[in-house]
């Protein structure tokens, strides 16, 4: 492989292009004629189809079905709650025509679905024996404004599954607001092999008509934060203004108490960001839909027998999903360039001196390091391998979040700020929030749900009262 076919771009040097050398490279994803949308490749479509499977298996555990609603929200929907169109106005794109015929009412192209589905639970919801109802959908949703477009990361249409779940209490719904919360990040580890800061948003970053929102928080080597996903407690902010209500056992008739929840496909972008490297793509063993790559070493007087068990070994692995590369036109080592650069976790070498020996050679993709393995205890091998590969991921992106928090009482570390995590005291109030991010270009990201106990802290910015230890950085 030429240098040119390679990743010619250094992930520390210039994050931005190495970024889109590995989507494009490792065929990941297509850009399309309209800003923001791109096409996802199988390669990636793979890794959000696991995504699916993992999900759906643990909310169905929780009593979640999966349904559909459509995709168009006429206008008189979206603004029924105030809040939540104000917060979404900017990002809203409309269709105003069909054919030849002028709507006589705006529809609003899906940004979220709270609307449009509470309309159809106002019909559906009696009594307390209908609830809880939990329902989840798989689609997509555009959101309009941004500037800048990063595959993954930031797409004006995006895929992800939303939930939208009803109870009659409060203590029903919080309940379930943590379970989720939690299950994201179970979902992270396990199969992106991502750690996450674990916190509830602040009142100026939660989400439009929620009661409050927790939230999933990624930090990239760029040293900006992604937001993975969310749950929402939504209490009854969007019940009242579209008429949910429940005869209760006492016979009196009660508005529900609802959630929201989400992740979408920025959580294959942050996978991408944070374990690939300057060869190319690094996939979580968990999440790659082959698992191994076969390299016969091809030579005149020995290429009969090395391709057989080549051949046997793909029959005898078939759970690891295995590929075999037979291409005697192409050598060995752009085959090797070529399999790391498309992230293939785990590569298989078998030529003649290993044929008298009864083993093979493992290459892991992520350390590059060679493992020998006799034929006979390969598939326990490459179960070890795979297990601790992606044990290992999870770590060292685990340390390098450790690594990135500074925790400072000095207001001219913000000021100054680098490509890190800050965690500072501070005092959760609107105004203070908002005069931090003018004078520092940071956000808040989340408040840790593990608090220190306050005793006489001041506000790193205002000097009152902390009433919370906040996560600010730069964001996506």
């Amino acid at each position: 492989m030429s240098r040119e076919q390679g990743i010619t771009a250094k992930k520390f040097e210039n994050f931005s292009e190495w970024y889109t050398q590995v989507i494009q490279k490792a065929d990941l994803a297509d850009y399309t004629d309209v800003s923001g949308v791109i096409v996802f490749k199988p390669r990636i479509y793979s890794v959000w189809e696991k995504v699916q499977d993992f999900f759906n298996k643990e909310i169905k555990k929780l009593g979640v079905k999966n349904a559909y609603f459509p995709l168009f929200i006429p206008e008189k929907l979206l603004t029924k709650e105030s809040e939540h169109v104000e917060g979404f106005t900017p990002e809203v794109a409309w269709v105003t025509q069909g054919g030849n015929t002028k709507l006589t009412e705006r529809l609003a192209i899906r940004p979220t679905s709270e609307t449009i589905i509470y309309d159809s639970y106002s019909k559906w919801i009696r009594s307390y024996n209908d609830l809880p109802l939990k329902i989840n959908q798989w689609c997509n949703v555009v959101r309009w404004e941004f500037k800048h477009a990063v595959p993954f990361l930031r797409t004006r249409e995006f895929l992800w599954q939303e939930g939208h779940t009803v109870f009659a209490t409060k203590e029903e719904a919080e309940e379930e607001v943590l379970e989720i919360l939690h299950l994201y990040e179970k979902l992270f580890k396990e199969l992106y092999a991502v750690p996450l800061l674990l916190g509830k948003k602040t009142e100026l970053e939660k989400f439009p008509g929620a009661e409050y929102t927790l939230s999933i928080e990624s930090f990239l080597p760029n040293g900006k934060i992604a937001q993975a996903g969310t749950s929402h407690y939504l209490g009854q902010h969007f019940s009242k203004p579209f008429n949910i209500k429940f005869k209760d056992k006492d016979e009196q008739e009660k508005y529900v108490h609802q959630n929201s929840w989400g992740t979408s496909t920025r959580g294959l972008g942050v996978m991408i960001a944070i374990h690939s490297d300057d060869n190319g793509l690094i996939l979580p063993p968990a999440v790659a839909e082959n698992k191994i790559v076969i390299i016969p070493i091809l030579f005149d007087d020995s290429k009969e027998k090395v391709l057989k068990v080549a051949k046997e070994l793909m029959k005898e692995l078939k759970s690891f999903d295995p590929i075999i590369d037979d291409d005697a036109s192409k050598r060995p080592g752009w085959k090797f360039a070529q399999y790391e650069l498309i992230g293939i976790p785990l590569r298989i070498e078998i030529g003649p001196k290993d044929l008298e020996k009864n083993s093979v050679m493992i290459t892991r993709r992520d350390t590059r390091e060679k493992i020998s393995s006799s034929l006979k205890e390969l598939p326990n091998k490459i179960e070890s391998i795979l297990k601790q590969m992606q044990k290992d991921l999870y770590e060292k992106a685990l340390e390098n979040l450790n690594n990135s928090i500074i925790k400072t009482d000095n207001y001219n570390d913000l000021k100054n700020a680098k490509d890190k995590l800050y965690l500072v005291d501070f005092c959760l109030e609107k105004s203070c929030e908002e005069k931090l991010k003018e004078e520092t270009g940071l956000k808040s990201i989340n408040i840790p749900l593990k608090q220190k106990k306050f005793t006489n802290e001041k506000c790193l910015r205002c000097g009152n009262k902390a009433t919370a230890q906040v996560y600010f950085g730069k964001t996506y």
